[in-house]
């Protein structure tokens, strides 16, 4: 049994290559797809509660999960729907999305998906905004992943991506008020945290996430890093990034919070852990695309060992 489990929306990429226009990367994301290839590149023992359409792309993935050793038990085909994607495009202000999802398979996850026995013997469970935004079932499917996993005792793990584009932000704070009293660790970035909360000061937004009930709360920045903070009144504290040559910032954030929960999972210390995630994150902006670019665990370690 998967000792990790996330809920959520796998998607086809289609990345745009500055240096050749009109061509494309062919390539695999979504953000709990790519925290799933990032958990198990770290040696983590992986499965994925999904759908996918019956159709190319949700062949393509399902051979990606099944090489990468991420269980597909959770997985469900779907031959009424398609598999959604996106186009990914560079500018100077940073990389742009258009989607192509509307009606997919994944959208029609609902609580019915949840194998309540899969999930009480798990470790850690993980989901995000993004499956909360793409209907109404999928929300009640992550809401329901988190009660079950804390009738268990099983820690959970939840990311922000806050989408303005799938919803309102009234929307999104109802649906996090909901999950975030089950959330054992909470990771937004400082954008959807700012989006979401409506202030920008940091301890503001660490006083605002614990008390709508988020336990650990891991406070994405970017090149400045990640706050970490353990608790209400507890002391907060900054992890540094590493400086490389970033081309593609697609899935970073994923990425990072894959290989937290990854490296908590196996009995890491929390701050070690994340020093180790931002490293796997830095790494992942050095190439294009979104789990193409995720390293494996012995680039990551070598990385590290060459900052020493």
């Amino acid at each position: 049994m998967p000792d990790i489990l996330s809920l959520g929306e796998p998607m086809w990429e289609m990345n745009a290559i500055p240096a050749e226009p009109g061509k494309y990367l062919l390539g695999y994301g979504g953000d709990t797809a790519n925290f799933c290839i990032a958990a198990a590149r770290q040696g983590a023992n992986v499965g994925y509660i999904t759908r996918v359409g019956s159709d190319a792309f949700g062949d393509g993935l399902r051979a990606l999960w099944q090489h990468e050793r991420v269980d597909c038990s959770q997985v469900s085909v779907d031959p009424s729907a398609s598999t959604g994607g996106y186009f990914v495009h560079h500018g100077p202000t940073g990389h742009h999305f258009s989607y192509a999802r509307a009606g997919s398979a994944a959208t029609k996850l609902s609580p019915s998906d949840i194998d309540d026995n899969v999930v009480e013997r798990a470790q850690f469970v993980h989901s995000s905004g993004i499956t909360q935004a793409i209907s109404t079932s999928a929300r009640a499917a992550a809401l329901k992943l988190f009660q079950v996993a804390r009738q268990a005792g099983v820690s959970t793990a939840f990311d922000a991506n806050f989408r303005p584009r799938l919803w309102t932000v009234d929307e999104a704070r109802d649906a996090l008020a909901a999950v975030l009293p089950l959330t054992d660790f909470f990771f937004p970035s400082i954008e959807d945290a700012s989006a979401l909360s409506g202030v920008t000061d940091h301890d503001e937004i660490f006083r605002w996430a614990h008390a709508l009930g988020a336990q650990v709360v891991l406070l994405k920045l970017g090149v400045d890093g990640v706050k970490i903070s353990q608790g209400a009144g507890s002391d907060v504290m900054q992890m540094a990034s590493f400086s490389v040559d970033t081309v593609d910032a697609t899935g970073a954030g994923d990425c990072f919070a894959g290989a937290t929960i990854a490296r908590l999972a196996m009995g890491e210390l929390l701050l070690d852990a994340v020093r180790y995630a931002n490293a796997a994150a830095a790494l992942t902006t050095t190439q294009f695309g979104a789990i193409n670019a995720i390293p494996a665990r012995d680039v990551v370690k070598s990385f590290l060992q060459s900052r020493v």
